[in-house]
């Protein structure tokens, strides 16, 4: 029962939750929910499920904190292959009819968590935490099947046989080969039979026989060593004085790291023994069965064995320690390091032993780097700008006549850039940061300006305004005032302060005076005479008055100390009878303005006679209407305080500002004191005492001022010493040098702190070891070592033992003291190995025998050979062979030794080299002390070649110490563009008012060479600079005297009153009289005027007032007046005339309008010493009236006028700035070590380019020098020889190549130069460049008969895997093949197979392959798929699309010039017209008009279009109606058809009106004609 409860109830279990605990690590622990849970769903108590099978709740985890995300990362492997995607069948194969370009397929990789430490694999769930995991696979493309492409065939081969029936064949090689399930290659030979005309001998052998060796066998040792001994030989590379050694190797180990302390594997025994080896000779029928040997063998037949070196491996030393990793931070990059270990040669491989394996091994290290400190950073560093320089602006003209210590205005400035390392820890610097400068090769990124534009502040003088008039006598303080002493003053304000100069002149003059008085009374208003009885008589006045100051403004009125006048004054009317007189004028201005011993000043003012008096009256007489009185009556004495310039800033504890000032931040300045003097100065005399001077206009003696900062000097530290050489010094070499340079970055100023004296230091580097001398130690020849006798009689039985074999020496390692030393101590430090093994001949007895060689012959000169003979001795002499001079010479001659060299000049001269000093410090940046040389005396260089007698190159050092011939050179200087001085300036371009004048400079001399550009000229080769003017108008003005007395004319003594005449005279006037034409002659006043004189009776009325003002703007519809009042009233029965007169305001008469003008802008003008920069352009102002006239600018200012306009405005003239480059980089190594193209570059950079007027840069930014022309050795490698078979005729051969060394120019082997045979040792180790080289191939020559393989053919051009155009791979593939060759038809079933290789290639090309076809020819082509390079190959068109071969027409073209179209049809060719039948097929062919012109081909296009047409020629050449005859003109059917078609549109038309209704007649267009349409083929002059 419990059973079955337990069947329907199970646990359930929830996912895991996160990893919980106190710490980060393994200590976590992960929980879940379990559940009870019933068949039916529900859930139970946890009692009704089996507690054994209840699941964990709990489990240990691993806990990941944020920290971990440096420590785990996930790892991808590399994606694998991309492999089909299953089709819905779940089959992979690869759909080749569908495939168009690519199908698709899968890459899988594999993704881990790991360590960054150590990289051991850890749970996913780690890296989860932190991100997701990487992909596991990845849609990718796989390129459709390729199939194998291949070329053409060759030609056929000759026929294999001369008679009779032979085979011949040919051949083609495999251009690409199949790839991804494409097609594999054809047969790539093909055979047929060939007969020869002449049939075989008869009775002649069927087969032909030949010798055919097999490869020699390995050298291998004799069986019985015992008869082996005499000819081996025992090397013993020992030495008894192992301690002696051991101690000096032990010396030596500081230097030489890879070396151990003990060498007893290199100086262990080295036993080198001779072997031999053998090789089977057989006779083959050219069936390829064998035959009996004699059949083949001749008398010297191929040798069987011979000596040889029994093989020894390379052998080295073991490996040493792994370097220090290359990557010793961590870079942004995040590319691995690497590490390196190293071993030597302990022995040279010898006869056919192993080479040497490598000797150098690399592994990645701190691929990760994450353990590893941050790579220090390197930023460009600047030292503090330089001082602003004007003076290299100056062209060379200028420079001559400028004084340059007062220039100012834009300059340029210069600093120095060094190279730093960024300092990790960014901690505050409370001076400027100072840090090691290092090479600038490690600072990245652009590099900073070294070059900047500056500004002198140029000197400015003070602009005053002019001296105000003299004031009133005033006490010196009108608030304190103190007995009758006083002053007169007059002011000026300083309109502009200025620069860089003495202080303003002073300000303030004074007069000294009695009486001062600061405020007065002043009458404001009087009012009209009132009289007390009657209309005359006396009476009274009101006046208002008011206390003014000096300036005119009301104050209040106990600050006027005298009594106020009265406001009611006394006056008089004029009674009929009386004399009238006009009011006293204005007093005049002061004849003088201070009063001397011998001048006073005076001033008048007059009245005049209004109205004549009666009778018994009487006028006052004319003295009376004039009074005089004295003015300016102080003296001439003028005083004013002189104010000396400010002193400089000095130290002042009493004085402390709150302010704290910062010098860049760096330091806090003082608070000081200027102090000035101040004098009183009488005007044209001296310092006076003070009290002269009033006391309240006495400048300040003393103001605070900020001291200037001192600033110490900055250094940086010292550089790294420069690196010493790290490996040992030659013998009798100098010793090298190390340097390091400090830059400074900050010099004193300001009484800091200087700068040290040394800023580049040099100094011998330790003493290193000199490099050790080893040389090879030969010793003698050990005899001659044939093949063992038994081995030979086992072979040829033969008893004699003569013939070739080997001998050898014994090599030995000794150093300078001939002591033995290790193998590899000479490998490394000696010369090459000598060589150890040559070939030997024992003479046998039927050998030619010679006698010795007598000497060589004397030398005639150079050029010349030597000769030596020897004869034949013994039997010799008798024998035939050796008669052979070709075999055996008897006669050897050589060139002669010769030590003449010619020398002879080759290449082109260098540019011209100036000698300049070299710059100490590899500092980045322009030095503005000086400038670069670029013209005057230098040399120029040219290399010299030396030769021998045979025209070959030998060292230079024969010929000359440099191997190079100087000359001097002269670089031409640059001459700037000159311009003339400045012209006069010219007039005043206004007569009247403000205008420009300009003054002018034209060209003198064009730039030449490279100097400075002229400015812009204008058309007349002239520069302008032109300023404000300003013309004075009324300049010269009308004088007008006072008016006559009024001049009556009297007749018989009437009374002299009413109407008369006055006058007055005008003249010119300036100061005095002047020419009158200077002014105005339209504007000179009236000379005479009309004037009445009222008689005794009549009223007498004032003279007129001032004319009101019109307003303004003038408003024509408005009126002024003038107003006068009586003076004497009328007898009872006679009236006064009007006191009021009108008169309209008109304008330009008796109004006028004002407007501002301004003149021209002036030219930027610069300060006087200022060559560039700020400047100022200025313009006047001017008040113009509406009739044109120029006024006072005081008038606008009353009227408060708009004025819009700047008058003066910022300008920039740009500086010229000459080209900066900086220093000429060192010298750089040649570039070649030896030839003719060898060339020493030295560079320089361009720091500023020229600007404007300045002068451009040299055209040499780069030098290069010839270095000495040197001859270059090099191991010429021979081609390969064709393959040779020893002694026989076929069988294993080989082939070889011949290594020489040749001396040469640089540009061999492609040089006319011819090459010379050398020495070995010259080029090198020969043994270790035999040993790179290949010099020998085991190659195979056929039998007659053999079938067998092809040479390799060429390796095919490189070949991408491309998709529609496009690189689908990165790495492209070559191809090779080797066809089979069948010789006799009875051996084709032991044949080999076709073989073909590919292998990698750079630098591949896509292409494409389209198919090609001929003409047709008898409805035949050719039909061949080419390469888009042109290339003729097979495979790689689509088959689907081949053409056709063959084409077919029903019924057949017979007709001329007719062919079979692609449609089936039969059409004409080129040239020709179709005339077909009324049933559609081709009539005849006709010649087309104009065919021969390359006109286009006219055919009519109506009729039957035929289906299936491809070729728009076909398309209108099937139509069955041609509109054309056969003799190419119209037919008549078509003027006819043209015709009918009028009528009917004409019918149409007709039909159209007749049906139309005539009230409404509507014009309706006639319908659009169809032309007739004529197929055009494409003629432009159609």
């Amino acid at each position: 029962m419990l059973a079955n409860i337990y069947s329907f109830i199970s646990h359930f279990t929830g996912q895991w939750g996160r990893c919980m605990g106190e710490e980060c690590g393994t200590d976590g622990v992960q929980s879940r929910m379990v559940w009870c849970i019933h068949s039916e769903g529900w859930t139970t108590h946890h009692s009704n499920c089996r507690h054994s099978d209840k699941p964990e709740t709990h489990r240990p985890c691993f806990k990941v904190c944020e920290w971990h995300q440096d420590l785990f990362e996930w790892e991808v492997s590399e994606w694998g292959l991309c492999v089909l995607a299953p089709f819905q069948s779940n089959e992979l194969k690869p759909r080749t009819v569908e495939c168009i370009t690519a199908q698709h397929g899968i890459q899988r990789r594999k993704v881990h968590c790991a360590r960054t430490s150590n990289r051991t694999a850890v749970t996913e769930r780690i890296c989860e935490f932190f991100s997701p995991r990487p992909a596991l696979e990845q849609a990718c493309l796989i390129p459709c099947p390729h199939d194998c492409i291949i070329s053409d065939f060759s030609s056929w081969s000759g026929c294999s046989r001369t008679c009779g029936m032979g085979l011949q064949h040919r051949t083609r090689h495999v251009l690409a080969a199949p790839m991804y399930g494409g097609a594999n290659c054809p047969n790539l030979t093909q055979t047929r039979t060939c007969a020869n005309l002449l049939p075989c001998p008869v009775g002649e052998s069927e087969h032909h026989y030949s010798l055919k060796v097999s490869p020699w066998s390995e050298c291998r040792q004799p069986q019985h060593k015992g008869l082996w001994m005499s000819g081996r030989t025992m090397l013993d590379f020992t030495t008894g004085d192992t301690e002696r050694n051991t101690m000096k190797r032990h010396i030596q180990s500081s230097q030489h790291h890879h070396h151990h302390l003990h060498h007893h594997h290199s100086l262990k025994s080295l036993d080198v023994e001779i072997g031999y080896q053998t090789r089977q000779v057989r006779c083959v029928r050219s069936d390829g069965k064998n035959a009996m040997l004699s059949l083949c063998t001749l008398d010297n037949g191929p040798g069987t064995f011979q000596s040889c070196i029994m093989p020894r491996d390379c052998e080295t030393s073991d490996w040493s320690v792994w370097s220090p990793c290359s990557k010793t931070c961590r870079a942004s990059d995040m590319s691995p390091g690497f590490r390196v270990r190293t071993r030597s040669i302990t022995q040279t491989p010898i006869g056919l032993g192993k080479e040497c394996a490598t000797l150098e091994e690399k592994e990645a290290c701190n691929i990760i780097g994450d353990l590893l400190p941050n790579c220090p950073r390197y930023v460009w560093k600047s030292t503090d700008w330089g001082e602003c320089q004007v003076a290299s602006l100056l062209s060379q003209q200028d420079r001559r006549l400028n004084n340059v210590s007062v220039l100012c205005g834009g300059g340029i400035q210069t600093r120095q850039l060094y190279c730093v390392q960024v300092p990790d820890n960014s901690t505050p610097h409370h001076r400027k940061e100072v840090s090691r400068p290092v090479n600038g090769h490690l600072c990245a990124g652009e590099l900073p300006s070294a070059v900047q534009p500056c500004s002198i502040p140029c000197p400015q003088l003070c602009l005053l305004s002019s001296w105000s008039s003299w004031g009133a006598c005033l006490h010196d303080n009108c608030m304190e005032t103190h007995g009758r002493k006083g002053y007169r003053q007059r002011r000026r304000e300083v309109l502009e302060e200025g620069y860089g100069t003495e202080s303003c002149a002073h300000l303030l003059e004074s007069m000294p005076c009695e009486d001062p008085a600061c405020f007065l009374w002043q009458v404001q208003f009087e009012g009209a005479c009132v009289t007390s009885e009657g209309n005359c008589g006396n009476g009274t006045r009101t006046q208002t008055v008011a206390c003014l100051n000096s300036k005119g403004q009301l104050v209040p009125e106990e600050l006027c100390e005298d009594e106020p006048p009265p406001k009611e004054v006394s006056c008089v009317m004029a009674c009929s009878g009386d004399c009238v007189l006009s009011s006293w004028s204005d007093w005049s201005s002061c004849s003088h303005s201070c009063s001397s011993k011998n001048s006073e000043g005076r001033q008048s003012r007059t009245r005049t006679i209004l109205g004549l008096p009666g009778e018994a009256k009487a006028c006052p007489a004319a003295t009376a209407l004039e009074e005089w009185r004295t003015c300016n009556d102080h003296p001439c004495i003028t005083f004013y305080w002189e104010a000396s310039p400010w002193g400089p800033c000095i130290e002042d504890s009493s004085m402390n500002l709150n302010g704290t000032g910062y010098w860049n931040g760096t330091a806090t300045c003082a608070v000081g004191v200027q102090i000035r003097k101040v004098v009183c100065m009488k005007m044209g005399i001296g310092p006076v005492i003070p009290k002269r001077c009033p006391e309240s206009a006495r400048p300040d003696t003393i103001q605070p001022c900020s001291l200037p900062c001192k600033k110490d000097c900055i250094v940086t530290l010292f550089s790294e010493w420069t690196a010493c050489p790290t490996t040992c010094l030659p013998v009798n070499s100098s010793v090298p040098a190390q340097s390091r340079y400090r830059i400074i970055i900050q010099r004193a100023a300001n009484g800091g702190q200087e700068c040290p004296d040394t800023l580049y230091e040099e100094r011998e580097c330790e003493a290193l070891l000199v490099c050790p001398i080893y040389r090879w130690k030969t010793h003698r020849w050990h005899p001659c070592t044939l093949v063992p006798d038994s081995v030979q009689q086992g072979m040829t039985g033969a008893s004699e033992s003569c013939g070739k074999g080997l001998e050898m020496r014994g090599v030995s390692c000794v150093d300078e003291y001939d002591e033995m030393a290790a193998v590899s101590e000479c490998l490394r430090w000696a010369r090459p190995m000598p060589s150890r093994f040559r070939s030997c001949w024992v003479p046998c007895r039927d050998d030619c025998t010679f006698s010795s060689w007598s000497k060589f012959s004397e030398c005639s000169g150079c050029g010349s050979r030597r000769t030596r003979k020897r004869t034949l001795t013994g039997r010799s002499r008798k024998q035939d062979r050796c008669q052979r001079e070709d075999l055996y010479p008897l006669v050897e001659s050589e060139p002669c030794p010769c030590e003449e060299f010619v020398s002879q000049p080759y290449g082109n001269w260098s540019s011209c080299i100036l000698s300049e000093t070299p710059a100490q410090g590899p500092l980045q940046g322009w030095r503005g002390r000086r400038e670069a040389r670029d013209c005057g005396q230098g040399l120029r260089y040219r290399a010299v070649v030396c030769l021998d007698h045979e025209a070959h190159l030998v060292s230079p050092d024969s010929c000359s110490e440099s191997g190079l011939v100087e000359e001097v050179c002269h670089i031409p200087c640059p001459l700037d563009c000159k311009l003339s001085d400045w012209s006069p300036w010219s007039a005043c371009s206004a007569s009247c008012g403000s205008g420009l004048k300009i003054r002018s400079k034209w060209l003198r001399e064009k730039p030449f060479n490279g100097g400075r550009p002229c400015p812009k000229l204008d058309l007349k080769n002239q520069v302008y600079e032109a300023v404000p003017c300003r013309s004075e108008c009324g300049q010269y003005e009308w004088v007008r005297d006072p008016w006559s007395v009024c001049t009556i004319n009297t007749v018989d003594e009437l009374p002299a009153c009413g109407e008369g005449v006055q006058s007055r005279k005008i003249r010119g006037d300036l100061v005095s009289s002047v020419n009158e034409t200077l002014c105005d002659l339209e504007e000179i006043p009236l000379q005479a005027q009309t004037c009445v004189l009222p008689c005794p009776n009549d009223c007498v009325m004032s003279q007129w007032s001032q004319w009101s003002t019109c307003s303004i703007p003038c408003n024509e519809s408005s009126v002024r007046m003038r107003t006068r009042h009586m003076l004497r009233p009328p007898v009872a029965d006679r009236v006064c005339p009007d006191s009021t007169q009108t008169e309209p305001c008109s304008l330009n008469s008796t109004c006028f309008n004002y407007h501002y003008n301004v003149s021209s802008w002036s030219t930027c003008q610069l300060s006087e010493h200022a060559i560039c920069g700020q400047g100022m352009r200025t313009r006047l102002l001017d008040c113009i009236r509406s009739d044109g006239k120029v006024v006072d600018l005081s008038v606008c200012e009353e009227l408060s006028l708009p004025q819009p306009w700047r008058l003066a405005m910022n300008c920039v003239v740009d500086c010229p700035f000459n080209c900066i480059l900086s220093d000429w980089a060192p010298w750089t190594e040649c570039s070649h070590t030896c030839g003719s193209k060898g060339v020493m570059i030295r560079s320089r950079s361009m720091l500023q380019q020229a600007h404007e007027e300045g002068r451009p840069c040299a055209s040499q930014l780069s030098q290069t020098k010839p270095c000495p022309i040197r001859p270059c050795y090099s191991w010429l490698l021979s081609d390969w020889s064709p393959c040779t078979v020893e002694g026989a005729e076929c069988g294993e051969g080989k082939r070889e190549r011949n290594l020489t060394c040749v001396v040469h120019w640089s540009d061999w082997p492609d040089n006319p130069h011819p090459s010379k045979t050398v020495e070995d040792e010259k080029c090198g180790d020969r043994v270790r460049k035999e040993s790179e080289q290949e010099l020998q191939q085991p190659c195979f020559v056929p039998c007659p008969g053999d079938c067998h393989l092809t040479e390799w053919s060429q390796w095919s051009s490189c070949q991408l895997t491309c998709l529609e155009g496009r690189s689908f791979e990165t790495v492209g593939r070559q191809a090779r093949s080797q066809a089979v060759v069948i010789q006799v038809l009875e051996n084709q079933d032991s044949c080999p197979h076709q073989v073909f290789e590919t292998r990698p290639c750079k630098g591949g090309k896509c292409h494409s392959y389209e198919w090609r076809t001929s003409a047709w020819n008898d409805n035949e082509r050719s039909v061949w798929c080419q390469r888009s390079d042109g290339v003729n190959v097979t495979g790689g068109c689509f088959p689907q699309n081949r053409p056709t071969t063959v084409r077919h027409c029903h019924p057949p073209c017979t007709k001329p010039f007719s062919h079979c179209k692609q449609s089936g049809v039969c059409g004409c060719e080129k040239g020709y017209t179709e005339v077909m039948t009324t049933h559609g097929f081709l009539d005849y062919c006709t010649k087309t008009p104009g065919a021969d012109n390359k006109k286009a081909d006219v055919k009519t296009s109506s009729g039957r279009l035929k289906p299936g047409t491809t070729q728009i020629q076909d398309f209108f050449g099937e139509w069955s109606l041609q509109p054309l005859g056969p003799d190419g003109r119209i037919k008549l059917w078509v003027y006819g058809l043209t015709a009918g078609g009028f009528i009917l549109i004409l019918f149409i038309i007709a039909v159209a009106f007749l049906f139309c209704k005539p009230s409404k007649q509507s014009k309706s267009a006639s319908p659009p004609q169809k032309p007739l349409t004529l197929a055009y083929d494409g003629d432009v002059d159609m």
